[in-house]
């Protein structure tokens, strides 16, 4: 596969070093699997409808998680997965078969030649999420599918966010506008992760109190040992919390959306765009 040129200035929304420490909890941390679960109920009903030569893109695939899932219910040679890192492509050739490819969405190899493309937990690292989501567009075939992933409520940011290189938390309105301005219809648009709400928003509001207490009231400062302690799996906590989740496929599955969560999740498709001309 071509690989694209890669900016220099994209280097800035994600840490590689992240890459390895993920790599080793993903497969078991109750967040992930559960993301997983979610994603992989929303994009069966729409592979499901397409023709036998579909072709499906994820888009910074990182060290795979979510590709490993998605090979289980795809065709065999419909899938492809692209990142900016190559750290991160690594570890995902350890994970999946599917063909991988560093690239820069601002400049991709491919033509519009993708039935659906996903992105889960992307668009938040780039500060131009419109450019984005046009440029995605255009890698779309006609009515093509495009999936997401995202953290909501900009009353969670924290340290994480900070950490993680985020430009933005998002709303379901500022989400659902953004797409239509892009030139999609939005076909379902819900939170996820409701439990988990309440102990994440209080969780921030005590870290928040603790860092403006601290001597260096920026967390941001120690922020690879502070993920490090976010992504730790206590192992009873870690199945009960991935039971109690297990619930929210069956309310996406019927298109139902959760009243609240600490994500959202999305299916949108490209809509035809009207030329218009102006009068002599």
């Amino acid at each position: 596969m071509p690989q694209a040129v890669i900016s220099t200035e994209a280097h800035d929304s994600y840490d590689p070093f992240y890459f390895s420490p993920l790599f080793a909890i993903e497969d078991k941390h109750f967040w992930f699997r559960s993301r997983n679960n979610d994603i992989v109920t929303l994009v069966k009903p729409v592979i499901a409808k397409l023709n036998a030569d579909y072709k499906i893109l994820e888009i910074g695939c990182g060290t795979g998680n979510v590709l490993k899932e998605l090979e289980k219910v795809c065709k065999p040679g419909s899938l492809f997965g692209m990142d900016l890192f190559s750290e991160g492509l690594a570890f995902a050739r350890q994970r999946v078969s599917c063909p991988l490819v560093q690239g820069d969405l601002h400049r991709p190899p491919f033509a519009a030649n993708f039935d659906v493309i996903g992105l889960f937990d992307v668009i938040e690292h780039l500060p131009d999420d419109i450019q984005v989501l046009q440029d995605l567009r255009a890698m779309l075939k006609p009515a093509g599918a495009l999936l997401l992933t995202v953290p909501a409520h900009p009353s969670l940011w924290s340290y994480f966010d900070t950490a993680s290189r985020h430009f933005r938390r998002y709303t379901l309105k500022e989400l659902e506008a953004k797409l239509i301005e892009s030139g999609y219809e939005v076909e379902y648009l819900s939170q996820y992760m409701a439990i988990l709400f309440p102990a994440v928003w209080l969780g921030r509001r005590l870290s928040g109190l603790l860092s403006r207490l601290r001597k260096h009231p920026d967390p941001a400062k120690q922020t690879r040992k502070l993920m490090e302690t976010e992504l730790r799996i206590i192992p009873g906590l870690n199945k009960l919390l991935f039971l109690a989740l297990s619930w929210e496929k069956f309310l996406l599955k019927r298109h139902l959306r959760l009243p609240i969560g600490t994500s959202l999740i999305v299916v949108a498709r490209t809509r035809k765009l009207v030329n218009w001309t102006p009068e002599n």
